[in-house]
């Protein structure tokens, strides 16, 4: 319960996701909460993350759940055999972004969705001048540049170092356009009212946190 998957959009995400359908693939699973939390709304679940501690967590947390280690470039599965592909917060993550895109394009059936949620660009490429609520949000590098970041983080005693990369909203979109995915939705989230515990975090409400896109197979 240390980061933002329950307390800042994952229950925006999953009003995106189609309902239940032959096949779910959650790709960059992690230790599987999301696969978890999908599973419990009726789906039936493929989970893959390029780790292995993290696909251990994942087959500990629920054994009955089918979790693979492969790179999301490289999926382990036929074509079209799912109707559902979720990258939730992963594609930031991984070193062939316009790769697992195109993976996800072709393990899906024609009419098949890929939901997928990134930290928004915007919020990637720039910073808080200040730590007041009213601080302008200022971006001082290139935000059309790619560029490796990292985010160090601690809370309740435990200390994180996130490693991702910024990508302009162009490289996403050129990749789901090459995929040959349409994109039918797309929300940009601040943080929620109920997330708010100090008021210098109103801030967030200015600007966009997360992006949540749907796109659809032809």
């Amino acid at each position: 319960m240390h980061d933002s998957y329950w307390r800042f959009h994952r229950d925006q995400f999953l009003e995106i996701v189609p309902p239940p359908g032959r096949l779910t693939l959650d790709i960059g699973c992690g230790e599987g909460r999301l696969s978890r939390d999908l599973k419990a709304l009726g789906h039936t679940i493929v989970a893959v993350d390029s780790s292995p501690t993290m696909v251990a967590n994942a087959r500990q947390a629920d054994a009955a759940i089918e979790v693979h280690l492969a790179d999301a470039a490289k999926l382990p599965l036929a074509d079209a055999v799912a109707d559902l592909a979720i990258a939730f917060m992963s594609l930031q993550d991984m070193d062939d972004m316009p790769g697992a895109v195109r993976e996800a394009a072709r393990v899906l059936e024609p009419g098949g969705r890929l939901c997928l949620a990134i930290v928004h660009p915007l919020n990637s490429a720039g910073s808080f001048a200040g730590e007041g609520a009213d601080s302008p949000f200022v971006i001082s590098g290139a935000y059309l540049e790619p560029f490796h970041y990292t985010d160090e983080l601690e809370r309740d005693g435990l200390a994180v170092t996130f490693a991702s990369r910024h990508h302009p909203l162009e490289d996403y979109f050129e990749a789901l356009a090459a995929a040959g995915l349409l994109v039918e939705r797309l929300r940009e989230h601040p943080m929620p009212d109920a997330a708010i515990r100090r008021p210098r975090q109103h801030r967030w409400q200015r600007v966009p946190m997360f992006l949540h896109i749907r796109a659809l197979r032809d």
